[in-house]
């Protein structure tokens, strides 16, 4: 990690000793330290290995450096406030001590003197930053690198990120929508509470579930369709259409023997990819008043030409899908 410069601290020079006030913890027969660090002083001291640059030892990801600078973001314009702890496991270069009667942990500030188990992206994002706080850190004392390693997994794997979708569901209480996401949500609970929704009982607000759509497949979903709303991007009328659109749909799966695959993530999201193009045609033939039976006329060629067969094998992917249901609408295209 690069060592930078703070607004509000002063880097102490490279191998110098520094010192922290610090708790001891034991678990498990293992040991580390609970102490808190200024940001400045904490990326000039730590690195990692990544499998990138060093097959044999390595085990980190490769950094990112717009993750990181969202980071510094956070920090210097947002005010942010980071309480997790950074996990680091000190090296021989950081000659680590503790002294005053096992209150205090004492250690040479060199660029190897930690390994970062965890938190490599928000070190780097400190390191960008051009404002220094202090954040709580633990440091392990000696561990092999198989130890290093084990706990870098049981890191990974035994703690488990919020999921997107109840992210998605609980960023209007937390004031953090833009225009975009509050349309798609309220879209969203549309359809999850109006009883003509042709998706009532299928969708799933806050959390993914088998058979039915989540909030992060509904998103993705309707990026097209919402982009052609642009005389009037409401969530009623954007309910209003879609759902006509929607229903047309599922008829055409029911004649296919498939309706329930509607939920599946590639196969909605190919069914309103492919929902622009449907729209235009429709409204050269009609209009611009949609409704199902008009959307239908549209589709009726998806019926006539498809087989459950063809339609498995394309739902791989969503391009694939929704590239085998426009073709199948323009094939049907005659003067």
């Amino acid at each position: 990690m690069a060592t930078k410069k703070s607004v509000q601290n002063r880097t102490p020079a490279a191998e110098s000793r520094v010192r922290f006030s610090a708790s001891l913890i034991q678990q498990a027969g293992k040991q580390f330290y609970s102490v808190t660090m200024p940001t400045d002083v904490l990326a000039s001291c730590c690195y990692v290995t990544s499998r990138q640059e060093d097959p044999g030892a390595g085990f980190q990801r490769v950094l990112d450096r717009s993750r990181a600078l969202d980071i510094a973001n956070y920090i210097d314009s947002e005010l942010g406030t980071i309480p997790g702890s950074i996990i680091l496991s000190a090296q021989e270069d950081a000659n680590l001590k503790l002294i005053g009667g096992g209150k205090t942990v004492e250690f040479t500030l060199s660029e190897k003197a930690f390994l970062v188990l965890d938190g490599q992206h928000r070190v780097y994002g400190f390191s960008l930053a051009q404002t220094a706080v202090r954040v709580p850190v633990v440091i392990y004392s000696g561990l092999t690198p198989t130890e290093e390693a084990r706990l870098f997994i049981d890191i990974n794997t035994k703690q488990r990120q919020v999921p997107n979708e109840l992210l998605l569901d609980i960023k209007k209480l937390a004031q953090r929508e833009d225009d975009k996401l509050a349309l798609l949500r309220e879209a969203f609970d549309l359809f999850h509470s109006e009883p003509s929704s042709t998706l009532l009982g299928m969708m799933s607000p806050s959390a993914r579930q088998s058979n039915k759509i989540s909030r992060v497949t509904f998103n993705l979903a309707f990026k097209a369709p919402i982009a052609i709303f642009r005389d009037d991007p409401t969530p009623h009328k954007i309910f209003l259409t879609t759902n006509a659109y929607l229903s047309a749909f599922v008829g055409v799966l029911e004649e296919l023997g498939l309706s329930e695959e509607i939920t599946r993530p590639t196969v909605f999201r190919a069914i309103m990819e492919l929902f622009p193009e449907v729209a235009r045609i429709s409204a050269a033939q009609h209009g611009k008043a949609f409704s199902k039976a008009r959307f239908l006329t549209v589709l009726n060629p998806i019926s006539q030409q498809l087989t459950a067969a063809k339609f498995d094998r394309a739902t791989s992917s969503v391009r694939d899908l929704s590239s085998l249901l426009s073709k199948l609408i323009k094939k049907d295209f005659s003067i």
